[in-house]
């Protein structure tokens, strides 16, 4: 993965918690990773633990950035949310999963905040 990259996928990161936590989550893990991959964060909202997918964008030519979050990865997600529960004796824990879209502009960023983005798969 390119430095450039990863700059935007940092800087996007950083919004979207900021964001999060303005909308009342609490955030609890930053990049959780396991031997599935990784999410990029988890917080609380209410009762629900929320796996928290962040898609950043510098520039419209791929798409809104939460086309980026496929069936495939959904299934990643999915998988990493289950390890996530288990280890902590979390099972029955209610959970859902969101999805933070970040375009980030030289005058305003754009951010939007997908609250059920996806059923678990």
């Amino acid at each position: 993965m390119s430095f450039g990259r990863i700059r935007t996928g940092k800087q996007g990161e950083d919004l979207a918690a900021a964001h999060l936590a303005e909308a009342g989550y609490r955030i609890v893990e930053r990049n959780y990773r396991c031997v599935f991959g990784e999410v990029d964060i988890v917080a609380e909202d209410g009762e629900a633990l929320v796996f928290v997918e962040v898609k950043s964008r510098r520039s419209d030519a791929y798409g809104d950035p939460q086309l980026a979050v496929g069936h495939e990865k959904q299934r990643k997600i999915s998988r990493i949310a289950m390890n996530y529960l288990s280890e902590r004796g979390l099972e029955g824990r209610p959970a859902r999963f969101d999805i933070v879209a970040v375009k980030l502009r030289p005058s305003n960023n754009a951010i939007e905040l997908i609250r059920n983005a996806f059923e678990l798969c």
